[in-house]
């Protein structure tokens, strides 16, 4: 391959859209980001309007191309990483999306969860699916429009609606209209897929009422999935690669043997576990997930899903406004000795893993009279610690031992909290020199596919750590902690 060839990869997230360039090192050159509108229905509500996905994303990629020009270098080979579960549906005659996208935080489907769960239901599913019934999953989503939106369920049956999650809904765009497809660690995600045979499964399908014919073509994360329409990106580029962004962020991060985990904290915080070739079912309310599937091999993971950890900061600076950016938080929760009694439970879409708790809501407990920006600053990166706490101890309990942990995200250049985080957990922080993971993994893996890098090997032959953080934090003190965040909780969740 020669020395002027780049990787593009698009990201595309829960707040914005990225393209980002990389070279064959795995370090990045070029990026462009366009944010795009949070919608709020209703409360628990969140939508995206797949229209300002594709425009942002459009206008990234064409930035990126005329950057690729200006240097006079090629671009080998396209990847795409995206937020998962959230539901986007079109019509294949006009391509038009006949809703909002439903978003993965989304809790509108609570109730019908419920039922289900009343019913009996839910023992179906995860034995199939890995996942536990909960509205965060592509099903029910699905489900909600077709029974919702007026003419959806006739569509559908007509043949003419298709399911996507955002990176399907890209490919079908970006193609113009050729590939329906998306990848293994997609479809795993929508509660639809069986990730033991690797097929749609035929009862899930049954059990929310979804055509098949809807349903995109799964295939391996490294693949191809299609050539981009030189009207669209400025240049024909083989799309070669996709992953959902935690399963991206994992390949990013050279986790490729099993036990080895990383965490990445962006508008929320997902743990992945590499489990090899086994589906471990987890007793403890973790997910059973596809880490990839390569040559039609499927490698399993441990997932815990933490909905808000960033999205909190962002609701410090947004949402009430005691601060202008997130850096700031830094040095507010340095400046304190310690929390003072105050915890935030950032429930804002009730509680992933291991809770799994829909109906939860955000609280924050011991203020005083005295408790001031610096006291809600600090709280909530400790509640990103402490949630991932709660994943880690149930990882263990379930069989994993883990010698340390490699994370990635928004949040992990805040010293403090990388600081904080290993002290809490009692083990090693391992932050790597290139940050930008998930697109980095989206990267990897159309490399892969595109003859760039020759094997996993060689691509975990280029991670390289950037800082460390041990635990400094006595025993004593750390429980101190926790047993306030377990009492916070306890009280969020009615317990």
């Amino acid at each position: 391959m020669a020395d002027n060839a780049l990787i593009l990869s698009i990201d595309q997230g829960t707040t914005s859209t990225r393209a980002i360039l990389f070279k064959t090192s795995g370090h990045p050159v070029f990026t462009a980001q366009q944010e795009f509108r949070q919608i709020f229905p209703d409360l628990g509500w969140v939508e995206h309007d797949p229209e300002e996905i594709w425009a942002t994303t459009l206008r990234v990629c064409r930035e990126a191309v005329e950057w690729s020009r200006k240097e006079s270098m090629t671009i080998a080979g396209l990847g795409i990483t995206n937020q998962r579960e959230t539901t986007v549906m079109w019509d294949r005659e006009t391509g038009e999306p006949i809703h909002n996208a439903i978003v993965w935080q989304d809790r509108r489907t609570a109730g019908f969860c419920d039922e289900l769960k009343l019913a009996g239901r839910d023992e179906q599913i995860q034995p199939r699916t890995g996942l536990l019934l909960d509205p965060y999953f592509s099903a029910t989503k699905i489900r909600w429009i077709l029974d919702h939106v007026e003419k959806a369920r006739t569509l559908a049956d007509q043949g003419r609606l298709a399911f996507g999650t955002t990176d399907t809904f890209l490919i079908w765009r970006l193609t113009g209209g050729r590939v329906h497809a998306t990848d293994a660690t997609n479809a795993c995600r929508t509660m639809l897929f069986n990730i033991h045979d690797q097929v749609w499964d035929r009862d899930m399908l049954s059990l929310f009422q979804v055509p098949e014919s809807m349903l995109p073509e799964v295939k391996d994360s490294a693949a191809d999935f299609g050539v981009t329409d030189a009207e669209v990106t400025g240049i024909p580029i083989p799309i070669a690669g996709v992953a959902g962004d935690q399963q991206a962020a994992t390949i990013g991060q050279a986790c490729f043997e099993p036990g080895m985990i990383k965490s990445t904290y962006g508008t929320g915080c997902f743990a992945v576990l590499n489990t090899g070739q086994k589906a471990v079912a987890s007793k403890h309310k973790l997910l059973t997930t596809v880490a990839y599937r390569l040559g039609g091999e499927c490698t399993y993971a441990l997932e815990g899903s933490i909905f808000v950890a960033g999205a909190a900061v962002q609701w410090l600076r947004d949402g009430i406004g005691v601060i202008d950016s997130a850096p700031q938080t830094e040095s507010l929760a340095a400046g304190l000795k310690d929390n003072r009694g105050v915890y935030l439970v950032p429930a804002f879409t009730g509680l992933g893993a291991p809770h799994w708790d829909p109906h939860a809501r955000g609280a924050i407990f011991g203020i005083t009279r005295d408790t001031g920006v610096a006291e809600l600053a600090r709280a909530t990166l400790e509640s990103m610690a402490y949630q991932t706490r709660d994943l880690v101890q149930a990882m263990s309990a379930d069989g994993a031992e883990m010698e340390s942990l490699r994370v990635d995200g928004g949040m992990v250049a805040n010293n403090w909290l990388m600081q904080f985080l290993s002290d809490i957990i009692d083990i090693p922080i391992e932050r790597p020199q290139v940050t930008e993971t998930t697109a980095l993994g989206a990267a990897y893996l159309a490399g892969l596919q595109q003859g760039v890098f020759d094997s996993l090997d060689t691509i975990a032959g280029q991670w390289r750590r950037e800082a460390l953080f041990k635990p400094e934090m006595m025993a004593e003190q750390r429980e101190r902690l926790l047993a306030g965040w377990d009492r916070s909780i306890a009280r969020v969740k009615g317990d």
